[in-house]
């Protein structure tokens, strides 16, 4: 599969990626460690490099970094292995005494957890999951660069960040001479292009490469859906049915035609599209199946011609 690296002197990673927000959560077949390992050995066997997790993930929380340990024993060196930390909004049980999630005590502290529970010595990319406003960044920079510093982290990267603070962040690394941000992770997909506008011209200008998330808006972009279908059993059905009251079904369906001419199923079309995209280095996908992952692996492969690349930009505009 191609390599991109990510951001100004970060790893090479897999265009593809596999999110891995669905290990261990209650009622996914990656709920078990037999279902998650499966979805692993797909990834590797299709040539994914990067997995994605975080320790907020899974049910309970932290429940994805403790099945992947076991599943990825004897095989860490194959892979670039990204968590992340300190998501505002979603406490973890055992934290409450670690003092704000963007400070030097609570990273340290996370950080050691995450790779006990990953079964590892050092993790390849470590992510700050949402800025934290009551700490100045400088304090969390140089907390995750004593974790470079010591070779428990390769690399660094933040999450929910928007173009100020991403800039913000990148000046203060500089005034420290301490390491850099190397990724970001943002809302990105055809249905939610507000970052193209803002954040991804200053990511490329700091080089700092895009890792998008919910990249097929929450399943809507599968091709399951359609104003007439919506099937039982899904995600959105099942979990975020509110998220059918406001589609453009009309628009779903010029997509859907879109995606025919290119011959491809729209998940496919919609990461081929994605990895257009200036800056954007890897698109990370969630599975509960192997065959899920091989779907979304083969649209490495997916070309789109440019005719097609400005018939979606123009359906799905910016603003």
């Amino acid at each position: 599969m191609e390599q991109r690296q990510l951001g100004n002197g970060g790893p090479s990673v897999s265009v593809i990626g596999l999110g891995c927000n669905n290990f261990s959560r209650t009622g996914r077949a990656t709920e078990t460690l037999e279902g998650t390992k499966a979805v692993l050995d797909a990834a590797l066997d299709a040539g994914i490099t990067l997995l994605d997790t975080a320790d907020m993930y899974g049910s309970p929380a932290t429940g994805s970094e403790s099945l992947m340990g076991e599943a990825l024993r004897g095989r860490r060196e194959q892979v670039v292995l990204a968590t992340k930390f300190g998501h505002v909004d979603y406490p973890i049980p055992g934290t409450e005494d670690w003092g704000p999630k963007g400070g030097r005590n609570y990273i340290r502290r996370a950080c050691e957890a995450s790779l006990a529970r990953l079964q590892t010595d050092y993790l390849d990319l470590y992510q700050q999951h949402t800025p934290d406003p009551s700490v100045p960044i400088e304090e969390t920079l140089g907390a995750l660069g004593e974790l470079v510093d010591e070779g428990k982290v390769r690399f660094i990267g933040h999450s929910n960040f928007d173009a100020a603070q991403a800039e913000a962040a990148d000046a203060a690394a500089a005034r420290l001479g301490g390491h850099r941000f190397v990724s970001a992770q943002n809302e990105l997909s055809p249905l939610a292009r507000a970052v193209e506008s803002d954040l991804m011209p200053t990511l490329r200008r700091i080089g700092v490469g895009l890792l998008p998330y919910f990249p097929l808006a929450n399943g809507l972009l599968t091709g399951k859906y359609a104003r007439d279908h919506r099937p039982e059993g899904t995600r959105i059905v099942n979990d975020k049915p509110g998220l059918l009251e406001g589609v453009d079904w009309d628009q779903l369906a010029a997509y859907q035609a879109i995606c025919d001419a290119a011959g491809a199923p729209m998940s496919q079309v919609t990461f081929a599209w994605l990895l257009t995209r200036p800056g954007l280095v890897s698109v990370i996908a969630g599975a509960t199946s192997p065959g899920q992952v091989i779907e979304n692996a083969a649209a490495a492969s997916v070309r789109l011609p440019g005719d097609l690349v400005a018939a979606i930009d123009e359906l799905f505009t910016v603003g």
